[in-house]
């Protein structure tokens, strides 16, 4: 097992390389886009009921979490820069059944939450169109972003960006017009409406810390997809100066975006009437006088769905590619296009999204919602195995390969534990609540299945093949 400074890998042998045309815009507003959901344009209403305007503490605690998880994923990637990221990093320093549980539950994670987000596509395209089955709307997205990843790396950067740039746009707009609202009385005939609504309702933490305690699982699970940075390492064009770019200014994103929007929300609204009266960002927008606020809402909401369902296809597509070329899954997903383009990996996962949109239609709600639970436990598992990775990858350098890193950890290694500590709170906050304790059940099930067909299958990695070589 590699530790510490291993050599550059060899390209594939069963397809061409990966192409790095993901240039500098291309990333920096991915990292962007991947911290911004379609949970945040809809309220965060569930969580806001939990912890009041304490909720702003919850997402500072876990941005802090995050960030620290991002840190120790950029130190490995500006390393060594390959697709397979964090799955790749697992298997060099935790062992080659490591980084099959966490490539393959990955790539299940997101075609989880793709076929949630395909979902939400065609519930708000039903607003505007109520008479077309939703099925089609599902379909139309699933082949418009399945053919954007197929096309060539950079459309989906080029998209990506776009993307990202649409729910950018609207939060920074809304956070501007509402501390107009709060400081300057837009919309309320001149009169400010002040910050009261933080503590005058029951307080700022009405709920106590047991209410920032039960939001922090539903925060977290609202942070997935921001390690997707990790997985552009290999098709980056200058990933020792992008990729710390990036991760370097997710924690100021996190404030701004997440922070700076429930802070005007919740200083116009009072917190426990959030939710009943539709999206805050609809009824801020319909305030500062904006009468289509629902029409523009709506649009980014189903932008922001395309966007998750984009970079789930990506990440789905590079995470297989990765498995197959340590000879953990089918050596046809290794194979890539002209274009660079993993095709085989991008079709079998568009296949799966298929089987994944009917049975959205044919199994009960119930159940649905218990296999969407996976995607949370399979998030926080991704998490723990970057840090734990992190943590060996740096405990097998000499104190002058330490100095020499390029991108280092703060604080390490306690920044490292504290981040583990943390993450093992919120899965004891799950197993403590019953509404999120099916995951606990679904979650160590998947891996226990993944872990028998390891055995069975002999699927050890092929050490001698390398992914991708770093850039030179």
């Amino acid at each position: 097992m590699p530790v510490g400074n291993h050599p550059a890998h060899a390209e594939p042998t069963e397809g061409g390389p990966l192409k790095r045309e993901l240039g500098e815009r291309h990333i920096r507003l991915m990292a962007l886009g991947a911290c911004i959901g379609v949970g945040l344009f809809l309220g965060s209403a569930k969580a806001i009921e939990m912890a009041g305007p304490a909720i702003m503490l919850s997402y500072i605690i876990g941005g802090l979490a995050i960030l620290v998880i991002m840190r120790a994923l950029g130190e490995m990637a500006v390393h060594n820069p390959v697709a397979g990221s964090f799955s790749r990093y697992a298997q060099d320093y935790l062992g080659p059944l490591a980084g099959f549980l966490t490539g393959w539950n990955y790539w299940f994670l997101w075609l989880v939450t793709c076929v949630a987000e395909i979902t939400a596509v065609a519930i708000y395209m039903g607003i505007w169109f109520p008479d077309v089955p939703r099925w089609i709307w599902a379909l139309m997205a699933l082949g418009s972003m399945g053919a954007v990843n197929l096309i060539a790396v950079k459309a989906f950067g080029e998209f990506e960006f776009w993307f990202a740039l649409i729910k950018i746009v609207t939060i920074i707009a809304m956070v501007l017009g509402g501390i107009g609202v709060i400081a300057f009385g837009f919309g309320n005939d001149g009169v400010a409406v002040g910050i009261s609504n933080l503590w005058s309702n029951g307080g700022f933490m009405p709920n106590g810390v047991t209410g920032v305690l039960m939001s922090l699982q539903m925060v977290m699970f609202a942070y997935l997809g921001v390690e997707m940075i990790g997985l552009t390492a290999g098709e980056a064009r200058n990933p020792q100066k992008t990729i710390p770019q990036a991760i370097g200014s997710v924690f100021w994103r996190i404030l701004l975006f997440y922070v700076g929007a429930l802070f005007v929300i919740l200083s116009i609204y009072p917190w426990d009437g959030i939710g009943s009266q539709g999206s805050p960002f609809v009824m801020t927008f319909e305030r500062l006088g904006i009468k289509t606020a629902a029409g523009i809402i709506n649009f980014v909401v189903i932008t922001a769905a395309l966007s998750s369902c984009n970079g789930g296809i990506f990440s789905t597509g590079r995470m297989l590619y990765s498995l197959a070329q340590n000879g953990q899954a089918p050596a046809a997903f290794a194979r890539t296009s002209k274009s660079g383009v993993p095709r085989n990996a991008l079709l079998l996962s568009i296949g799966a999204l298929l089987l994944g949109v009917l049975a959205n239609y044919l199994v009960p709600e119930k159940v649905f919602v218990w296999v969407t639970s996976i995607a949370t436990f399979g998030a926080i598992w991704t998490w723990v195995m970057i840090l734990l990775a992190q943590i060996k990858f740096r405990a097998g350098l000499s104190t002058a390969e330490q100095k020499a890193l390029k991108y280092r950890m703060w604080l390490w290694p306690l920044s490292s534990y504290l981040a583990l500590a943390f993450l093992v709170l919120v899965v004891g906050l799950m197993a403590y609540f019953e509404d999120t304790r099916v995951a606990l059940y679904i979650g160590p099930a998947f891996l226990v299945l993944l872990t028998v067909l390891y055995y069975t299958f002999r699927l050890a990695p092929k050490q001698e093949q390398g992914i991708v070589s770093p850039a030179s």
